[in-house]
């Protein structure tokens, strides 16, 4: 098994012929909540991020990893690594899975390991971080089923049409 493999996923560098699934991806605004996006992603802002993610993870502080099944290649969603700090060995972390009916198959869980593992023996990372909205059950019950711990909440802090959301702060040590 390679550092980028799991059981039933690979994570792999994003290739210019993503730029189709990322643009339906930040461009659904029934995520954009999680996501933290206020507004459509044009083609050529994808096609320069693309572009940059040639660049080492210790230039640009980011990476961006799609998701595909071992089984098949079918692309299943992407994983960031972001916030890079070099100093403190640490990054963030966000996950999504889509289309919807790729949820629940365990493919997250094993991207979440998988670049755990990735982080901690080729990036020699000391602990991963997120930020989880506190009614996002399904990625709560993930990242701690992942080993990651909640360490903290912050109050009001998501804006959503129904009011103020607190948000989840979790981590994970990986040493």
């Amino acid at each position: 098994m390679t550092p980028l493999e799991g059981t039933l996923i690979r994570l792999r560098a994003v290739e210019p012929q993503d730029i189709e699934p990322m643009y339906r991806w930040e461009n659904d605004p029934s995520i954009w909540q999680v996501s933290g996006t206020t507004a459509p992603f044009s083609r050529h802002v994808l096609e320069r991020f693309v572009e940059e993610q040639q660049f080492d993870i210790f230039q640009t502080r980011q990476q961006r990893l799609i998701i595909e099944t071992l089984a098949d290649g079918w692309i299943v969603g992407a994983l960031d690594l972001f916030e890079l700090d070099t100093l403190n060995a640490r990054a963030g972390i966000g996950i999504l899975i889509h289309p919807a009916d790729a949820r629940g198959r365990g493919y997250a869980t094993d991207a979440i390991a998988t670049v755990c593992r990735y982080a901690r023996e080729v990036l020699r990372l000391h602990q991963l971080w997120c930020n989880v909205g506190a009614a996002n059950k399904s990625s709560l019950a993930l990242f701690c089923k992942a080993g990651f711990v909640a360490v903290g909440t912050k109050r009001d802090w998501q804006w959503a049409p129904n009011g103020y959301a607190d948000e989840i702060l979790f981590q994970k040590i990986l040493a």
